[in-house]
């Protein structure tokens, strides 16, 4: 059984007069890495949010574990690009925050805390404000917050898009070695091809608004993963290639459409 089934997904806004999915359809199974791609504006942060139900859909369904989702669940969690900490909570406060909200009895919140601060890193920083942090450490607790209650399903929204390069590698390979290690599914969506590459077990390739899937393409390169191993790797080289011809020639047809 498929952990994700996308069944004719359509969502529109202003009383249907923008179009951002259309028809959306895929399955996503155990434990897989779901990345995915397209250009701006092309519904990617919509379908992550209709996922989540925290938005409603206008067409179509959405299965979890067979089970039709009509709600947020529990075992689904999200991390939006813009860290989402509580600036008056520290950050071991900030990570239990799930945890607490779920009724959990205290001494198990403190050791869940203290195992993700560990997982992700941050040892030391447990009574540090999210000011005190860097953008790197603000993402990692966001990450901790979100594996702390134990999701089976993870949403990710660019979480990284908004750090510098070399924090960014770094984080994407901790977050690679973290699902080693807790076996969660993921959904990923980014604007890099090298990012979608190096954590994807799959790459969704949408089509410019309405988004629409354009294909789904296997990645094919064996984990574990390094990233300077998938950059030489001749099945990298072809998928980046092919993604960037495909997310070109959709940008010059926008072009001459609006011309």
């Amino acid at each position: 059984m498929a952990k994700i089934a996308v069944r004719h997904l359509t969502k529109s806004y202003n009383s249907g007069n923008v179009v951002a999915l259309e028809d959306v359809s895929f399955d996503v199974q155990p434990y897989e890495r779901l990345c995915i791609l397209g250009p701006s504006g092309c519904g990617k942060t919509t379908l992550l949010r209709l996922v989540d139900c925290l938005i409603p859909r206008d067409q179509g369904e959405i299965l979890l574990d067979g089970e039709l989702v009509t709600a947020p669940r529990p075992d689904v969690t999200m991390v939006f690009q813009h860290f989402g900490l509580f600036p008056w909570k520290r950050l071991e406060e900030n990570i239990a925050y799930g945890l607490a909200l779920r009724g959990r009895p205290k001494e198990e919140i403190a050791q869940t805390v203290e195992r993700y601060i560990k997982l992700t890193g941050l040892k030391g920083f447990e009574k540090s404000y999210p000011y005190q942090l860097s953008g790197g450490m603000q993402q990692r607790a966001g990450l901790a917050r979100a594996l702390a209650v134990n999701p089976s399903l993870l949403l990710m929204d660019e979480p990284f898009g908004s750090l510098d390069a070399q924090t960014r590698e770094t984080l994407q390979e901790e977050l690679s070695k973290i699902l080693e290690q807790e076996r969660k599914t993921m959904l990923f969506v980014t604007h890099s091809i090298d990012e979608a590459i190096y954590l994807g077990d799959r790459i969704l390739l949408m089509t410019p608004r309405p988004g629409k899937i354009h294909e789904i393409l296997p990645v094919e390169i064996p984990r574990p993963r390094g990233i300077t191993e998938v950059r030489s790797n001749p099945r990298s080289v072809e998928l980046r290639t092919h993604i960037w011809e495909q997310l070109k020639r959709d940008a010059n047809q926008n072009i001459r459409g609006s011309l």
